[in-house]
């Protein structure tokens, strides 16, 4: 590895917020130059917005990051660039083909809380409906509420509160391909969250 970086990511995976900020100063912008957007994206989605994405998935995932030799950091950080600007992509061709069943199109509210434990996975199949619909609203709001912010918000008004993708983006003044890229990212922690709750979700999530 390059000089310090072996000290800086012992630091960073113990949790010294500083130390991973310095990694990502100085790999990110070669993992930035490298990265690829297909010319039929590039108006909804910018390297920017997958980098920005990027960097805060560093963040949340670095105490489980494993050193393996010269490269590892960087290489562990192209791939969470690729797989951010995958799940934008994948996002952006499913709203030209919306799948139904993928949909949440019901009224705020616990009913709107259940479509989004469904849509991520989960069962709300418990001997009592009501209390369990009381119990998928407290155990979600907790979920949601642990989200990074842009995480929080794209979650409340995509999935919760029925916005289109270009309202979402329109209000946290993000592109389109951004608004599902922070849908993919939030999603896949809540499904992390939530998978303790063996009430509600299901391990083929």
């Amino acid at each position: 590895m390059p000089g310090g970086d072996e000290t800086l990511l012992s630091r960073a995976v113990a949790g010294d917020a500083d130390a991973l900020a310095t990694l990502l100063e100085r790999h990110g912008p070669q993992v930035r130059r490298e990265l690829r957007i297909g010319r039929k994206w590039q108006s909804v989605l910018s390297v920017d917005d997958v980098m920005q994405v990027t960097y805060l998935e560093a963040f949340l995932r670095i105490k489980n990051f494993t050193p393996q030799g010269e490269g590892s950091f960087q290489g562990w950080v192209r791939r969470i660039a690729e797989n951010n600007a995958r799940d934008a992509i994948k996002g952006l061709e499913c709203a030209k083909r919306p799948a139904p069943q993928r949909q949440i199109n019901v009224p705020a509210g616990d009913d709107s809380c259940v479509a989004l434990l469904e849509l991520l996975g989960g069962t709300t199949t418990t001997p009592s409906r009501g209390a369990a619909l009381n119990e998928v609203r407290d155990i979600l709001e907790t979920a949601i509420r642990a989200l990074p912010k842009d995480y929080q918000t794209v979650v409340r008004q995509y999935d919760l509160q029925g916005r289109s993708a270009s309202e979402v983006a329109s209000s946290m003044a993000r592109s389109k391909g951004a608004v599902h890229m922070l849908l993919a990212r939030a999603h896949i922690r809540l499904r992390e969250m939530l998978g303790a709750e063996s009430k509600f979700f299901t391990d083929c999530a």
